[in-house]
């Protein structure tokens, strides 16, 4: 197929609207639904995030995309219980596959931005893949194939109108890439820079150098969900999974807030209180989902007080106190943070310690280096100039 007509673009008012090729056939096959203009742009910017990820690491790899971004990036590193608990696939019949795991950690790293979320899989999509996806609210998924079961059980999804999508994997792009602005063709070479790579690493300016192996997996995760992020952006990652992406905003250390705000509600998620919150019988999903951010937030009397807490809990929770939240947030360590530009200020490192970040990746180049080089010595912080900057638009 050299063209695909589509009901609208970005809006409804938007028509006409198609996707075409300009030489040669389309690489991808509609295998069910009607996607639309921006399911086929969160569709191709996610397959390539997983695909770099999997050539990257050597992990199948997973993406929810929302809006053309990420809300969620990761690789298939087994998952505690804890995790499974929180991803809400402890329940899952089958074993986990690793594609299974990465999409699990990938819908689970901010569960509120992942609704209605596009997948993106490194690896062929099989039955228990499929059962995850089953019971999300999802508007598509992406992958370069799919088990006999799978396609079964997506197919079967929202009534028949699942948008599923088979990549060719030998497809490649053209080296040069075009869009159009009010009517103006804009034309550059396409971003293939590869983050996979210990050059990264090759300019340490702080006292502490030591990157630890799943450090350095972990900021080429963070580097690489960057490359496929709108701009500015800043992503922390731990354990192969990102667990906090601050995208599209004008400010860096807003980025950077923001990012580090979802990191903590993740890891929030987490505490014994939280997973032990005493849900009503067949609560939605994403009544649950949301319930539990509030919970979290300072606006928790909104899901406690008297004639709320009803709706959601067998019996009252006690209140997670801002006291037993920081004591809980200060105990997430190891974190690795990448950003796609470099910081201006030490006040990014301020907030990214706080969310137990020990190892970052940026650009450098900025007229304050030099502070925050200090900043990120007085807290012990491992902090590398890549030279790279991953500005996307």
């Amino acid at each position: 197929m050299k063209e695909l007509t589509l009901k609208y673009g970005c809006n409804p008012n938007q028509k006409p609207s198609r996707i075409f090729m300009e030489e040669g056939e389309l690489p991808v096959e509609v295998l069910g639904g009607r996607p639309g203009y921006i399911n086929f742009l969160d569709a191709l910017n996610a397959w390539q995030l997983v695909r770099e990820l999997k050539k990257a690491t050597g992990l199948a790899a997973a993406a929810s995309f929302k809006h053309v971004s990420p809300a969620g990036a990761a690789v298939g590193i087994p998952m505690s219980d804890t995790l499974k608990k929180i991803c809400f696939v402890d329940d899952i019949p089958l074993p986990l596959s690793p594609i299974a795991t990465a999409y699990a950690r990938a819908r689970g790293a901010d569960r509120m931005s992942s609704y209605g979320d596009f997948i993106a899989l490194s690896d062929i999509c099989d039955e228990v893949t499929a059962l995850i996806i089953k019971r999300e609210v999802s508007d598509g998924v992406i992958a370069p194939g799919y088990t006999p079961e799978a396609l079964e059980i997506l197919k079967a999804k929202r009534k028949g109108t699942y948008v599923i999508l088979k990549m060719d994997t030998d497809y490649v792009p053209a080296p040069i890439e075009r869009k159009q602005v009010f009517g103006v063709t804009f034309e550059q070479g396409r971003n293939e820079i590869d983050l996979a790579t210990d050059e990264l690493f090759s300019q340490i300016p702080t006292i502490n150098k030591n990157f630890t192996p799943e450090a350095r997996r972990d900021l080429m995760v963070a580097m690489i969900t960057l490359k496929y992020t709108q701009s500015n952006s800043v992503c922390y990652v731990k354990d192969g999974q990102a667990i906090g992406i601050g995208a599209g905003q004008q400010s860096r250390i807003h980025c950077t807030r923001l990012a580090g705000d979802k990191a903590d509600i993740w890891w929030l998620r987490q505490h014994p209180k939280v997973m032990n919150l005493p849900w009503v019988e067949k609560i939605r999903r994403a009544d649950r989902d949301n319930t539990i951010d509030i919970y979290i937030s300072e606006d928790h009397d909104d899901v406690l007080a008297e004639g709320a807490w009803q709706q959601f809990f067998t019996e009252k929770p006690e209140v997670l106190t801002r006291e037993e939240k920081k004591a809980w947030i200060a105990q997430n360590t190891g974190v690795a943070l990448g950003s796609d530009a470099f910081f201006p200020f030490g006040d990014n490192i301020e907030r990214a310690h706080r969310s137990g970040v020990e190892f970052v990746a940026q650009a450098g180049g900025s007229v304050r280096d030099d502070h925050v080089i200090a900043t990120c010595d007085k807290y012990g912080i491992a902090m590398a100039f890549t030279g790279i900057r991953l500005f996307h638009h």
